[in-house]
């Protein structure tokens, strides 16, 4: 048992009623929540965080790979342990705007990226998909990107179920460094 711990359950003041639980704050969601790093406007120049990333290094950009036309990179505040998205560099929000190469590229990232997820972490499956506006659930409507979350049997029970929190047992920059070395080879 951790230093200060006990068994019996510690009331919180400002948590609201005493019921038993512990509490596991997890405060950098609340960076999410509150709208960090999401665009001012719609444009390319009004702070586009997938417009930014490229130019940064790999591990700075959480990027795993780069293609000529589209990248994968770690979600900054993931679902999941090892959530990827596939985002194209051009700027463009609605799916029907990619050209062929773009979408091609895009379907190929994310059948790699399913495959390094399962060399690395053994995924037993996968949510795949993108929001499309920001009625549909984009937290960054204006450039398009696709989600790849790596699921696995149990690995949603009491935490994201009662406690809505989710565990994440390893920092991003860990899993981008195992994912971008799982990552096929052409």
């Amino acid at each position: 048992m951790l230093h200060h711990m006990t068994s019996e359950p510690e009331q919180q003041i400002g948590v609201g009623t005493q019921d038993a639980f512990q509490r596991l704050w997890t405060p950098h969601r609340m960076a999410y929540i509150q709208g960090e790093n999401k665009p001012t406007g719609p444009g390319a120049d009004d702070g586009c965080p997938f417009c930014s990333i490229p130019a940064k290094s790999d591990e700075d950009g959480l990027i795993v790979k780069r293609g000529e036309q589209v990248y994968a990179v770690l979600n900054l505040y993931p679902y999941n342990g090892g959530h990827l998205m596939v985002v194209p560099y051009r700027h463009v929000a609605d799916y029907t705007d990619l050209t062929g190469p773009e979408t091609a590229e895009l379907g190929e990232l994310t059948k790699q990226a399913m495959t390094a997820l399962r060399t690395a972490s053994g995924a037993h499956g996968f949510n795949i998909g993108m929001n499309q506006g920001t009625v549909a659930g984009a937290g960054i409507a204006a450039h398009l990107h696709q989600h790849i979350v790596p699921r696995w049997g149990g690995d949603t029970n009491f935490m994201p179920v009662v406690g809505h929190t989710k565990v994440l047992p390893q920092l991003l920059a860990d899993t981008r460094e195992m994912l971008a070395e799982a990552w096929p080879r052409p």
